[in-house]
């Protein structure tokens, strides 16, 4: 990695790693953040499924509904535009639970976070490293490779971010979901989430809006939009080409060397080793 290319696209706020896109104005502002009692927060650590659960999420809703750009992604100008939104809003963030603006949490906010594979995600973030401007070059996958494990990475720690999530996850506001239960079965997944936003919506209706929502059709719709600079869902980048790329589910076995695999799952093992939702994880 160049450091002056890293010098130049990140920056550390409270230990973690953000680009300068999330700029320290408004992360410093975070913490006086008005939320609204029906705010919800969709929350991920990057590359873990968040575009296409927000294109499911606005389908079951029959009132207008925003879902806004990441809560720390901007400058301090963001957080006024988020103010004068008169809609219900949906807000993405990839923040851990410790740095969430206070009052989400005070009000009871729900907050649906969605985990993936971690190998996965290590392999997809690398690919969005790659091509990405907005991020450092990391030119190889054993690089990368070394600073998704060390947490040398924007966001930091996967470890650290799931762990700081999970914590909560008894919170009645709170719902886990998984990227690969998504894949396997959609309608149960959205059945669990209108019932989470107490959402009336008919199995049928379930049903119409999944053939609408799977992989390949996000991606598609997704790169046909036009590139609004000033929206995404994404806090790393405004290129929507850029948010979808296969979605496989085992794709780190492409990346993976045998000495990877038992180096991660030794790491996993320590890190994740008080971690009640590890036998729900695949990690295969």
């Amino acid at each position: 990695m160049s450091n002056s290319s890293e010098a130049e696209l990140l920056h550390t706020f409270k230990g973690i790693p953000f680009t300068t896109r999330s700029s320290p104005e408004l992360l410093k502002s975070l913490d006086t953040f008005d939320a609204r009692e029906d705010d919800v927060l969709l929350v991920s650590y990057p590359k873990s499924g968040t575009h296409w659960l927000a294109g499911v999420i606005t389908k079951l809703y029959n009132t207008q509904v925003t879902i806004t750009s990441p809560i720390e992604f901007g400058d301090i100008s963001q957080l006024e535009e988020l103010n004068k939104l008169s809609s219900k809003r949906i807000i993405p963030t990839h923040l851990d639970y410790n740095m969430l603006p206070p009052n989400f949490k005070n009000k009871k906010c729900k907050m649906i976070y969605i985990s993936r594979n971690p190998k996965d995600t290590a392999v997809s973030m690398f690919h969005y490293y790659r091509d990405n401007p907005n991020l450092p070059t990391v030119d190889t996958w054993p690089a990368f490779f070394d600073l998704f494990l060390k947490g040398n990475v924007v966001c930091g720690s996967w470890f650290d971010h799931f762990l700081s999530w999970e914590e909560h996850e008894d919170e009645k506001n709170i719902l886990f979901l998984f990227y690969e239960d998504m894949k396997k079965d959609l309608p149960k997944v959205v059945k669990k989430i209108t019932l989470f936003l107490s959402l009336n919506v008919s199995d049928s209706d379930i049903q119409d809006i999944c053939k609408k929502s799977s992989f390949s059709e996000m991606k598609n719709d997704t790169e046909k939009e036009n590139s609004d600079p000033t929206h995404t869902v994404c806090a790393l980048t405004s290129n929507r080409k850029l948010i979808f790329r296969k979605g496989a589910v085992g794709d780190w076995k492409n990346y993976f060397t045998p000495k990877q695999n038992i180096r991660f799952q030794e790491i996993f093992n320590e890190k994740m080793k008080l971690s009640k939702m590890t036998s729900t994880m695949t990690l295969l």
